[in-house]
């Protein structure tokens, strides 16, 4: 008799009160995990001191390498160009990425943009480039959201982060040359679901300045004072020479072995890759936009890109990589 004073029923079962009570704490776990402002902060964040760091990437090893780099200014969206669309996955839907992302690049870049109206249309790269570079915007989650035109919140909110420094960057082959990128070529990075399927298609590297080696893909990294929390996008550069999209947008690119190897039937071309970085929210206090299923994890950061530019300035930084250069347009 004593024993069933502390017992209570669930589902027609009998549960000690020890045991419901457990079960009560760790449903209040989830919540606290996967909250609509972001993620939790226990398992959502780690500190960048105590992330290993990992072995330098090996040299370049191919007979015909391709090592130079080309560095680009393209601001870094002073000018608030926002959306939540997404012209590649989802053209001529307003709000289609159900999240908002920054844009740098080419200045008209919305859900109703045709290739002749991006080439039509002003560019905030001081080399003239009208590619369209995007990705997710990062939110300060204690603080109140920031109104962008064609968002429905999705459960995205606080305030968006500026980014404090945005580097676009093309890099060589470790194997062979490169052939230039075909004109309006579109790239995808990472993966938006990856929270949900897997990850299989994940790739975005989160990391601090001042701390190379160290980088995480599933947490967010928390950055001392005086360090940039950065995130690194590096997108496939294997085409198969056809078309410059594919249904599902990616079997048209591929990415290249470890050692630069690009697969069967397909074209090393110059590797992009985009560092955002920014000044480090408080701890715990930040978080990516996301579709709500994906309760903000930074696995499921992601970048498009549109390519723009002529045949000439495509061929020029081909030409760059491939003479083992370090070229740097500013103007």
């Amino acid at each position: 008799m004593h024993q069933d004073r502390h017992r209570h029923r669930l589902g027609g079962a009998a549960f000690p009160v020890g045991v419901l009570l457990c079960l009560a704490l760790g449903l209040s776990l989830l919540v606290v995990r996967f909250r609509p402002g972001g993620p939790g902060p226990a398992d959502g964040f780690v500190d960048i001191t105590a992330v290993t760091a990992a072995a330098p990437a090996p040299p370049a090893t191919g007979p015909d390498a391709s090592t130079g780099s080309y560095a680009q200014d393209c601001g870094r969206n002073r000018e608030g160009h926002r959306n939540a669309d997404n012209v590649v996955v989802s053209p001529g839907t307003v709000g289609g990425a159900h999240h908002v992302h920054d844009y740098v690049g080419n200045l008209s870049t919305d859900a109703d943009s045709t290739d002749d109206s991006l080439a039509a249309a002003a560019t905030t790269c001081t080399d003239g480039d009208r590619s369209s570079y995007y990705w997710p915007v990062l939110r300060r989650t204690d603080r109140a959201g920031t109104a962008v035109p064609s968002d429905d919140p999705h459960g995205n909110t606080g305030e968006i982060l500026a980014p404090e420094t945005v580097t676009v960057e093309y890099l060589g082959n470790p194997w062979s040359k490169v052939v230039p990128m075909p004109r309006f070529l579109r790239l995808l990075e990472g993966d938006p679901t990856a929270a949900t399927d897997g990850g299989a298609e994940a790739g975005a590297r989160w990391s601090c300045t001042g701390f190379a080696g160290r980088a995480t893909t599933d947490r967010y990294p928390l950055c001392p004072a005086g360090s940039l929390l950065t995130r690194t996008l590096d997108f496939p550069s294997c085409w198969d020479g056809r078309g410059t999209d594919s249904p599902g947008h990616r079997s048209h690119v591929r990415f290249p072995s470890a050692s630069g190897v690009c697969p069967h039937d397909t074209f090393p071309i110059p590797h992009l890759r985009v560092t955002v970085g920014y000044r480090p929210p408080p701890p715990g206090a930040f978080a990516l936009d996301a579709f709500p299923e994906q309760h903000h994890s930074p696995l499921t950061d992601h970048a498009v890109f549109i390519g723009l530019m002529t045949d000439r300035q495509a061929a020029g930084v081909a030409a760059c990589l491939n003479e083992n250069r370090t070229c740097r347009e500013s103007g």
